[in-house]
């Protein structure tokens, strides 16, 4: 008999169980207060539509190593596990897996911000649009 499968919609209800997501002007304030805003929407998402002033990019893939001060490969930022991380991917989803992920190493205040940097434009914070990048 095989285990019940779950699907990432499972998946994705039960991270974001987890978390106290928060909408981009509250992830705005939080930031400006010292919360660590992280941007983590690959190269040509950041190329077509901008960046979130502020906010440190580390892609998916490198999240877990750079946000954990234990892993040796950390970002500056990651001074304990009390850091509050607030991720950012387009639209909200990835971003949710991935500070859920955050959590599981102990880093119990990470979180997303809900709708992503769709949301974060759409509410007219601040963006530097791609033209205006060295």
């Amino acid at each position: 008999m095989s285990a019940a499968r779950s699907t990432i919609e499972d998946h994705l209800a039960a991270a974001r169980a987890t978390l106290d997501r928060v909408t981009a002007e509250a992830a705005y304030h939080e930031a400006r207060a010292g919360a660590v805003l992280v941007d983590t929407r690959v190269h040509e998402q950041r190329a077509r539509d901008g960046l979130v002033p502020g906010a440190l990019v580390i892609e998916r893939n490198h999240l877990e190593w750079r946000c954990d001060p234990a892993s040796g490969a950390s970002v500056p930022e990651a001074v304990d596990t009390e850091v509050r991380w607030i991720v950012l991917c387009d639209e909200g989803y990835a971003s949710s897996l991935a500070a859920a992920s955050l959590r599981t190493l102990g880093l119990a205040r990470a979180t997303d911000v809900i709708g992503g940097f769709q949301s974060w434009r759409a509410a007219g914070l601040p963006v530097i649009p791609p033209a205006d990048r060295p």
